[in-house]
């Protein structure tokens, strides 16, 4: 259960990485980094949201110990 669960939060953890890869990439994105010098709000909500679903995935998959 635990391990299946890992997955699913590896798999979104992932995908939410590339989508924010992609805003930043984009024109939009690369306009505005141009003119506020910041990539914006919403790719580092991705960005941080997709880093800790990863991280939380692997901890998920590898440590097997009970916690709780």
């Amino acid at each position: 259960m635990r391990t299946g669960i890992g997955v699913i939060f590896l798999v979104v953890g992932t995908a939410l990485l590339v989508w924010g890869n992609n805003m930043v990439h984009s024109i939009g994105g690369q306009l505005q980094n141009a003119f506020t010098g910041s990539p914006g709000d919403k790719p580092m909500h991705l960005y941080i949201g997709g880093a800790v679903l990863l991280l939380l995935g692997l901890f998920l998959i590898f440590f097997k110990r009970k916690l709780f």
